[in-house]
C-alpha cells in the first residue's frame, strides 16, 4: 500500500513541509513516486516517520537524528554504533524523568500544603460563624 504526501503526513502527525523537511536534510530517503511522478509514501516509511517522532519527543537533536539515519541506511554493519546513540539518549530520557518526577513531587507538596490552609481557614470560618 502506498499513501500520498497528503495521506502520509495525516498519519503521522506531520505536516506536508516537515515530510519535505526531513527529505531534504536526509532524515527521510525519498520516496517511490507514483505513475504521475508524486510522492509514494509505504508502510515502512511510516513506521521510520513514527520512530523519528519518537526521537523527537525524547529531545534527541536533529543533528544526531541525522547521524542515526545515515548510520541506518549502512545496515547491520552500523548496528553497534546507532546502539550506542539510543542507548545514550536513554539517559538523557531517564535524566529528564527524574527531573520531572522532582518537579511533580514539589507541586503535589505545595498543593498538598493550599489544601491544608484551606481546610484550616474553612474550620476558623465555621467556627466564626458558630
Amino acid at each position: 500500500m502506498s499513501y500520498s504526501i497528503a495521506e502520509a503526513a495525516r498519519r503521522s502527525g506531520l505536516s506536508i513541509d516537515t515530510l519535505r523537511y526531513y527529505e531534504r536534510i536526509d532524515l527521510l530517503e525519498p520516496p517511490a513516486r507514483d505513475a504521475a511522478g508524486r510522492r509514494a509514501y509505504s508502510e515502512e516509511d511510516l513506521a521510520w516517520l513514527s520512530f523519528l517522532t519518537r526521537l523527537r519527543t525524547t529531545g534527541m537533536p536533529i543533528r544526531r537524528m541525522r547521524e542515526y539515519a545515515k548510520l541506518r541506511r549502512r545496515g547491520l554493519a552500523s548496528a553497534g554504533r546507532r546502539k550506542v546513540i539510543l542507548v545514550e539518549q536513554r539517559g538523557a530520557v531517564a535524566e529528564r524523568i527524574a527531573e520531572l518526577q522532582a518537579c511533580l513531587e514539589v507541586l503535589d507538596y505545595k498543593i498538598d500544603n493550599y489544601d491544608r490552609i484551606e481546610q484550616a481557614d474553612a474550620a476558623l470560618h465555621r467556627e466564626a460563624s458558630a
